[in-house]
């Protein structure tokens, strides 16, 4: 370890670091992220020391732990380098393989490559996967590259070199007004630029400034802050050092979910790291600045997202929210000027100084600038964290980077901007995708939660779980949103058991109407979203439920009865051992039938089928 005591010093380290990682002319990298960890990696890292060190070759051939790739459909994933060779869904006995074909003789294992669920093609550099070559990846670009725990991989891809521009030439305001120029806006919902939010912090009359990162990440389905946390902590850090020279705020916090442990961890190991060189901490680089940041756990409460919400849990208080007739630029952590913003905001900081403001703003559209990390799920071939360029439409995003839809089925919605998003229809899948854009549909780009539905989706069952999430999630502390999400949820709950009404739907939009407006904090105000947006485009589906008790996409149990076609059944008798209430009556090679008094509508029978007797009506 060497205190890096100026500017001068920090490239002359900078540069032996550089020495250091092209040394390795042969290394692989390993994803050992939270998902592919839990699928096997760390034990894939093992296989490769293991035989490397038996071969004795692991002194020329290095194994790096990296962050997580993106792909995590395909996890765990190895990457050979030189050649980018990508192997998917590698297990440990797999390694002696790769080992002896990639690495010894440059040749391909064609069985571990990724094929293509559309051309079935198989493809061998990654770079070439459509999943990949289809994006325009800054934040998540170096996370497969770099060992996160490691700040001279950090140091060697010009880590610390914004800062350092910045400490060297650049004023505080003349900063703001680089942030300002990009265009960058918070990432974590609302949109709202980050430079003015900085502006107004700087104006604050009062000399004590806080700077947070928001982590609490903690939409169903979402990840990608989780994992830039854990990929590239110090591309984080490094924008909030910036951020405070910026404001003039000499301590920081970050707000991080304890169910991220191992974000927590690289996070923590890049704090000391960056204390150690002389990074983090007072006088840093010789500028008289000084700035330290602290890490506070959230404890799962979905409300202290809200950034009232958050700055109360860091004082130890509840975590509700406030009123905001007072910007915490002007009054926010213990009543001082404070600057919040997302994960994915703070690291795109250092991107913007090392490039120019110029160089930011030409990415996206006219109002959305840069990049966009989406976590995409749901009904799609290729699960996993994608970062495109804002404006880019949800068609290609979903067919071109996500594969298309499974099994040939057709997409039926997509449903963006977390648990208080909306659900975009098919038609409107053309749509680019940016905070005005979104926001006309009725949904919003949100911290980048994003779930694909295909056409066995019932959509007010798609309605009644976000609001079931969101009203469990509910702090209770203003009435539109606790007794609002309480009302709306019970009128879902009986349209889908057969009991609702067509009045029920001039309700729903009512009491969405006065959580809209009457709600404390966004996450009352937006709840609605999700039921909002299913009225307005999938009317329909509603009317099916009320009118005729029936649900087309036979979900909802109490709409609809399973039958056993007589002219197919074998008498097999699967059905009848699976079926848990004895439903099910008949006997060996002959038709059986189901009791619809008895029934429950597990789908137990239909599961074990062989002979697609079973129908759903």
């Amino acid at each position: 370890m060497r205190k890096i005591i100026n500017p001068a010093d920090l490239e002359s380290f900078r540069q032996s670091c550089i020495k250091d990682m092209s040394r390795e002319e042969t290394w692989v990298a390993v994803c050992c992220g939270t998902g592919c960890s839990a699928s096997g990696a760390h034990q894939v890292v093992s296989s490769f020391k293991e035989a490397l060190q038996e071969k004795n070759i692991d002194g020329k051939i290095t194994t790096r732990v990296t962050g997580c790739h993106g792909f995590c459909e395909q996890g765990p994933l190895v990457v050979v380098h030189p050649g980018n060779y990508l192997y998917c869904q590698v297990t440990p006995d797999d390694v002696e393989e790769i080992i002896e074909k990639t690495i010894i003789q440059k040749k391909a294992v064609e069985r571990l490559q990724y094929t293509d669920p559309v051309s079935k093609e198989k493809v061998v550099v990654e770079d070439q996967v459509p999943f990949y070559y289809n994006q325009h990846r800054l934040l998540m670009r170096n996370s497969g590259i770099i060992d996160p725990t490691s700040i001279k991989d950090y140091l060697a891809i010009s880590g610390y070199r914004a800062l350092s521009m910045v400490l060297q030439e650049k004023s505080p305001l003349e900063v703001i007004e680089e942030i300002k120029a990009s265009g960058l806006r918070g990432r974590g919902g609302a949109g709202f630029p980050t430079g003015l939010k900085w502006e107004s912090c700087y104006n604050a009359p009062d000399n004590t400034r806080y700077v947070i990162c928001n982590a609490d990440e903690g939409d169903p389905g979402c990840f990608q802050d989780r994992s830039i946390l854990e990929g590239n902590p110090h591309s984080v850090l490094e924008g909030m050092i910036i951020g405070a020279y910026a404001v003039s705020a000499e301590k920081g916090y970050i707000y991080v979910r304890n169910e991220y442990p191992l974000a927590v961890k690289n996070f923590s190991t890049a704090l000391e790291q960056a204390r150690e060189y002389g990074l983090l901490g007072e006088n840093i680089l010789g500028s008289g600045f000084s700035f330290d940041v602290k890490i506070n756990r959230g404890g799962g409460a979905f409300v202290c997202g809200e950034s009232s919400a958050l700055i109360a849990s860091i004082e130890g208080k509840a975590g509700e929210p406030r009123d905001k007739y007072i910007h915490a630029t002007e009054k926010g952590l213990w009543d001082k000027p404070t600057v919040l913003n997302n994960v994915k905001t703070w690291a795109s900081v250092p991107y913007i100084i090392n490039n120019g403001a110029d160089w930011y703003a030409q990415i996206g559209t006219e109002k959305s600038k840069g990049t966009m990390v989406f976590s995409l799920t749901g009904n799609v071939n290729n699960t996993g964290l994608v970062e495109v360029p804002m404006g880019i439409t949800l068609r290609k995003l979903v067919f071109d980077i996500g594969g298309g839809i499974p099994e040939g089925k057709n997409i039926k919605a997509v449903q963006t901007g977390g648990p208080s998003g909306g659900c975009i229809p098919e038609k409107l899948l053309d749509l680019p995708l940016d905070y005005e854009k979104l926001t006309e549909a009725g949904s919003m780009m949100g911290s980048g939660g994003m779930i694909v539905m295909d056409e066995s989706t019932c959509m007010v069952d798609v309605a009644r779980y976000f609001l079931s999430f969101t009203q469990e999630e509910s702090c209770g502390k203003c009435t539109p949103c606790r007794e609002g999400g309480k009302q709306m949820l019970a009128i879902l709950n009986n349209i889908m058991e057969g009991k609702g009404q067509e009045n029920d739907l001039d309700m729903l939009e009512e009491i969405a109407q006065a959580m809209k407006e009457g709600s404390l904090c966004a996450l009352g105000g937006m709840a609605p979203n999700p039921v909002l947006t299913t009225l307005k485009y999938f009317h329909q589906e509603y009317l099916d439920h009320i009118r005729d008790e029936k649900c087309p996409a036979k979900v909802c149990r109490n709409l609809i009865k399973y039958f056993i076609n007589q002219e197919v059944c074998t008498g097999c008798g699967r059905c009848l051992k699976a079926c848990p209430v004895d439903a099910v009556e008949g006997t060996k090679d002959e038709p059986h039938i189901i009791h619809q008094e008895k029934c429950t509508k597990c789908g137990a029978c239909l599961e074990v089928c062989r002979y697609e007797a079973i129908s759903v009506e």
